[in-house]
Order: structure tokens, then C-alpha cells, then sequence
């Protein structure tokens, strides 16, 4: 076999192993700056402070941990609880790219960041947390989705407006008093009560009320404690 033919017979072996090169110096080359400005979307879910979980777990020591298994955080999906992953690149990747495809029936929602550049930063950037090298975060912009990402507010610090101080429900409403001296009135169905047993919660039998909704019309009502809800509450329609 002459020159020529030898070359053409090893091209598709040379261009697998071109890509695998590519592949694997790409691999780890993002940039932490950019992928803390992409993480800003999953800072809704999650946070990156040690031990703050939200709707998803703190995301702060991630990096070598087996998934499911962050301390403190009770809500894991019975896939991820069960599941043989250890958090890396490579894992990462494949995580951030499809959720669902690599463990099958978590409950995460996120539908996957389709960029492989993108990923690679945002993973850089998870690394860069996990080591305590962390870039600053990135000031948000004006856009409308940034400024709806609200920094989780310190409840225990509410001013006068915000601390309940009755809430009374006659037919289809609520009555919510406050600190201030405000009445509130609430249709049912837009008042909601939660619970927050963090550090940043109201204190115990203290609620706060946090607004909600793009027109101003629904809110939150806070306690420390799910017990506190029912015995707050009085029916009452005398105001």
C-alpha cells in the first residue's frame, strides 16, 4: 500500500482522535465570571450560600459529593435519593445538558442548557464555589425575569407594613392587620400561608406578609412554624 492509501485508510482514525482531543481540552476550560452571570437563572431554585436550600438544595459544596446527599435538605426525589452519581465535569455536564435523561423521575424541572460552552462555565463556576474561589456576583440588569430573582430578604427585620398582627376570615376573605395600623383585605384564593424556619424567617409567632403578584394583588403571610398558622387565624366578619 503506497503513501496516499495508508493516509486515507487512517482519516477516520485521525478524526475521532482529533475530536476526542478537542474534547477533552475543552472539557474544564470555562470561564467561572460567565458562569456565575448564567447561574443567575438557577438562582431562583437555588442558592450558593452553605447550608441555605431553597426549592432545590445549596449548590455551595457540591463538587466530588454523591448526588442526593447534601446535608440538610429534606425534599430529594426518590431517583435522586438512589442514584450511583458523583458530581464532576464530566457528570455535570451530562446533568446540565438533561436533567431528566440522567436520572429519570427527579423532580427537577429545569429542561437543560443546550450550549455546551454555557455549561462548561456554569460548571467552572460550581467548582470555583465549592473551593471557596468564587467570582463576585454579577450585578443584575433591568431586565423583567432578573428583577423578579429577589435576594430572599431578611423576614425577621420586616418594617411596621409588613408585620402581621391579625389575620381574621369572614366568607371569601381575609382580613390582614399590620403593624402599621393597614387593613388588608385579600381574596382567599390570593392570600397564601408558608412556613420559614431559616435563619432569614420571621420570629416565632410574628408573621410577615411579602407581596406577590405582577399586579400588586397577591401576597404571603410567613410563620415560623406550620403550628402557628391555625391558631393565628380567627373567623370573624366584624372587620
Amino acid at each position: 500500500m503506497n503513501t496516499r492509501a495508508i493516509f486515507i485508510a487512517c482519516l477516520p482514525a485521525i478524526t475521532t482522535l482529533s475530536w476526542l482531543t478537542w474534547g477533552e481540552s475543552a472539557r474544564g476550560a470555562g470561564d467561572p465570571v460567565r458562569g456565575a452571570t448564567i447561574f443567575q437563572e438557577c438562582a431562583a431554585c437555588h442558592s450558593t450560600t452553605p447550608g441555605e436550600h431553597m426549592t432545590g438544595p445549596s449548590l455551595a459544596k457540591i463538587w466530588q459529593r454523591k448526588a442526593g446527599t447534601v446535608e440538610g435538605f429534606h425534599r430529594y426525589s426518590e431517583a435522586m435519593k438512589h442514584v450511583n452519581v458523583v458530581w464532576s465535569e464530566v457528570t455535570l455536564d451530562q446533568w446540565l445538558s438533561n436533567p431528566d435523561k440522567v436520572i429519570p423521575g427527579t423532580s427537577m424541572t429545569f429542561p437543560g442548557l443546550r450550549e455546551g460552552r454555557a455549561r462548561q462555565d456554569v460548571i467552572a463556576y460550581l467548582k470555583a464555589v465549592s473551593e471557596g474561589k468564587a467570582p463576585a456576583k454579577p450585578q443584575q440588569s433591568g431586565g423583567m425575569m432578573m428583577n423578579m430573582q429577589r435576594v430572599k430578604e431578611d423576614l425577621k427585620k420586616a418594617p411596621p407594613q409588613g408585620q402581621v398582627t391579625a389575620i381574621s376570615h369572614c366568607g371569601d376573605t381575609y382580613t390582614v392587620k399590620t403593624a402599621d395600623g393597614k387593613v388588608n383585605k385579600v381574596w382567599e384564593f390570593n392570600l397564601r400561608f408558608k412556613t420559614d424556619s431559616s435563619e432569614r424567617g420571621p420570629r416565632a409567632g410574628k408573621p410577615v406578609i411579602v407581596g406577590a403578584g405582577m399586579q400588586g394583588d397577591r401576597a404571603s403571610v410567613v410563620f415560623a412554624s406550620p403550628d402557628e398558622i391555625s391558631a393565628f387565624i380567627r373567623p370573624s366578619c366584624s372587620g
